[in-house]
């Protein structure tokens, strides 16, 4: 009986042969355990470690996961009633926690540096009739390159991406630390902040950044450079542009590799946007795209004209991310927190607009004729968010203003003060914009977009039941 992938034709060639080398190097005696690994609706890697000799044939026969997973928020609740009809989806299969299959991207393998002898290899979800996942955010993302493809194009990304690291003082495991999230861990400072790439800060913090320098290149990952940030205990890391799906397979390895390297060593790292800390500053990551033409790689924003910030191409896919920036917030800053870095003067944008090379706006242009690294940095996104979500707004909305030959307008010089749509200043308020974009609605799907929404909108829920320590301090006195 043939295996997953053969029943389905869901391999390439090229998959097929680079499957054959993953099993060569388990039956090598390379491997102890592989860990396969799934990006779950919040890009949260999921998945299961099988032993090596399982792990042989499950590479092509997938493993299984339960459908309740897809139903979780980010507190791991479930806010689908997995036992009803159609397991609160409404989708033939899914009902009673049944299974769903991940089947292995044999060309994401990797050895992880700081676990021995374990592999690791991305995964897309699929139904068991080999149909695609309906919420499998790899595949959105693939769609909206495959649209891109359909023109002769391929969407090139660079990341920064801003985070805090701590000394883990104390991770609380006593009994009543359990629950749903647990007591998050005590920690303290590595760097006192304020002093934005300072030469003597950077030599304080040498081992941790060596160490996560050995570990990420270790991984093959396009590490560009690593930065002391502005905010107390706060780092960004710069990879370089690659293409495809693989700017959002880097991200949602990194951001796990970063953690268990840091859990490692006695460190606590977080991408949340904003800490609860002392004279915190928030953590974006900001997003470096462009497209370049398949037949030759040539950039497709260089500009020919010196005058010209970007070539027209390049202006009217400009105009589209200007044109959907509120509706595609909710997938930029999928958090809570994240709404909380919009402020005015603050190197975070506050609105929908465009400038050349000025760090305020949400749209930094960089290009000059000659440049092949011309680009756009859309500066409106937290390091929390998923990435394939967030890269297929950028090319679904650049799209559109591709199609329809947009305008953005002129620079904004003054980005703080030129008058423009307002960013969303919650995630309720950019879910409402998200299901209000007919484009993005259609591009990323409309079941999708009616699915993520009702998740998001149970951590609202959730949020609003709790009292703050802000309404306690106002309110509890004083009346």
């Amino acid at each position: 009986m043939s295996n997953f992938a053969e029943r389905f034709g869901l391999w390439s060639a090229d998959q097929q042969a680079q499957a054959a080398e993953i099993v060569a190097r388990i039956d090598a005696g390379e491997l102890d355990v592989l860990r396969f690994a799934w990006p779950d609706q919040h890009g949260v890697l999921r998945g299961k470690t099988l032993v090596a000799a399982a792990a042989r044939g499950a590479l092509a026969s997938g493993i299984n996961l339960t459908t309740t997973l897809l139903a979780k928020d980010t507190s791991h609740r479930s806010v689908f009633p997995v036992f009803s009809a159609g397991g609160g989806f409404a989708l033939e299969g899914l009902q009673g926690g049944a299974d769903f299959t991940v089947l292995p991207d044999p060309g994401t393998f990797r050895m992880l540096p700081w676990a021995p002898r374990t592999g690791w290899v991305l995964c897309d979800a699929y139904m068991k009739d080999g149909q695609a996942c309906p919420f499998a955010t790899r595949r959105i993302l693939q769609r909206a390159i495959d649209r891109l493809a359909a023109r002769g194009l391929e969407f090139v990304a660079g990341l920064e991406v801003e985070f805090h690291v701590f000394k883990l003082d104390q991770a609380p495991m006593a009994l009543a630390d359990a629950g749903q999230p647990g007591t998050p861990p005590a920690v303290s400072l590595l760097t006192h902040g304020h002093q934005y790439l300072t030469e003597l800060r950077y030599d304080r913090v040498d081992a941790l950044m060596d160490l996560l320098r050995q570990q990420l290149q270790a991984l093959g990952l396009p590490l560009h450079s690593l930065e002391i940030e502005f905010g107390p205990s706060q780092f960004e890391l710069v990879f370089g542009p690659t293409v495809g799906l693989l700017p959002a397979d880097t991200m949602v390895l990194l951001r796990s590799a970063i953690k268990q390297i840091c859990q490692r060593h006695g460190y606590h790292a977080t991408f949340m946007c904003r800490p609860k800390i002392p004279s915190v500053m928030s953590s974006g990551w900001h997003l470096h795209q462009s497209l370049r033409h398949t037949a030759n790689g040539v950039n497709a924003f260089m500009p020919e004209r010196g005058s010209d910030p970007l070539s027209p191409l390049g202006m009217h896919y400009l105009a589209g991310l200007k044109a959907h920036a509120v509706g595609a917030a909710a997938l930029a800053s999928p958090t809570l927190n994240g709404y909380r870095r919009y402020r005015p003067f603050s190197l975070a944008p506050d609105r929908a607009i465009w400038a050349q090379d000025n760090r305020g706006a949400m749209l930094r242009v960089l290009g000059a004729p000659g440049d092949k690294a011309s680009r756009i940095e859309n500066r409106v996104g937290e390091p929390t968010a998923n990435p394939y979500l967030y890269l297929a707004s950028q090319i679904v909305s650049g799209l559109h203003g591709v199609e329809q030959a947009m305008d953005p307008g002129p620079s904004a010089d003054a980005p703080y003060e030129t008058p423009a749509e307002q960013l969303p200043r919650s995630l309720d308020a950019a879910l409402a914009a998200l299901q209000a974009d007919p484009v993005l609605v259609e591009g990323l799907g409309k079941g999708f977009v009616d699915y993520y929404c009702h998740i998001k909108q149970a951590e609202i829920a959730r949020f609003n039941l709790e009292v703050t320590e802000w309404e306690h301090r106002e309110y509890f006195d004083m009346f």
